[in-house]
This record gives structure tokens, sequence and C-alpha cells, in this order.
């Protein structure tokens, strides 16, 4: 993971989401259609894949909270998870460094406060179709970033 105090670059995120949570999958969609300023994978949370990819990892907390991994193993839970991927994006990495300040914080919290509220009052819906066996199929004309 590195040395306390040195930072390593992020080059690739993978995010760990839900694919039984309507919510997560359209958050999942909407990631993809977005410039990507570090490429984001994203992989069914629970899924042999993520299995496969990081076999040291509580794979059961990962369906309860989004989790995002970065290439050099660093591991962002809830509200950080959140953050980074806006810090991903092309178009959200200002917000997502307002987000991260002492001001933002209480913003990006209450935000994924409601996205959990929402996501257990409404329960879990059918699985995304296209995420079978640690794999989604990309929304027809989605831009993809080289990587």
């Amino acid at each position: 993971m590195g040395t306390p105090g040195v930072r390593t670059p992020v080059k690739r995120l993978t995010v760990l989401y839900d694919a039984q949570c309507p919510l997560c999958v359209h958050l999942r969609h909407w990631l993809l259609r977005q410039p990507q300023l570090v490429p984001l994978d994203l992989v069914p949370a629970g899924s042999e894949e993520a299995r496969r990819r990081f076999p040291g990892l509580d794979h059961r907390a990962t369906l309860e909270e989004i989790t995002v991994i970065g290439d050099a193993g660093q591991i962002y839970r809830s509200t950080a998870a959140w953050i980074v991927c806006l810090w991903a994006l092309a178009e959200h990495r200002p917000k997502a460094h307002w987000l991260a300040t002492p001001a933002g914080l209480p913003f990006a919290r209450v935000t994924v406060l409601a996205a959990a509220k929402w996501r257990a009052a409404t329960g879990t819906g059918a699985p995304d179709p296209g995420c079978r066996d640690g794999g989604c199929e990309v929304p027809a004309g989605t831009p993809r970033t080289p990587g």
C-alpha cells in the first residue's frame, strides 16, 4: 500500500457497486457516461470478478457500502469512495476537491446518508441483466476512456 506519508499517484480505480440496487446501477451507468481523467472499472460487488481481483477484501462489506480500490491498493469506502469517483471525472474533479474540505465534507456525508436511506427504504431490485458473472455491458453510446 505504500509508505505512510508518501503519495502514490492513482492511475486507475475499480468501483465495486451493488448490481442488485437500482440506484447503484443507475449511478454506474452515469459514471460510465462521464469523461474520465482516471479510468474507472465498474465491477459488481461480491461477484466472482471482484473476488478474483481482490481476494483479501471483505466482499460482504462491499455489498453494504460502495468501495473503490486504487491501482496501488488504496481502499476508499462510503463518503471517501464517492468523492474519489467524482475526482476521477473531468467535469467533477473541482467539486470533489471541495467536497474533501472541512466545508464540503458535511455535504458529501449527507448525500451518502440520503442515498443509503433511500436504498434501505426501497429495498433491492432485480439485478442488472448486463451484470452477470462480474461483467456489465456498457450502455449504447457510452464513451470509454482509453486505458
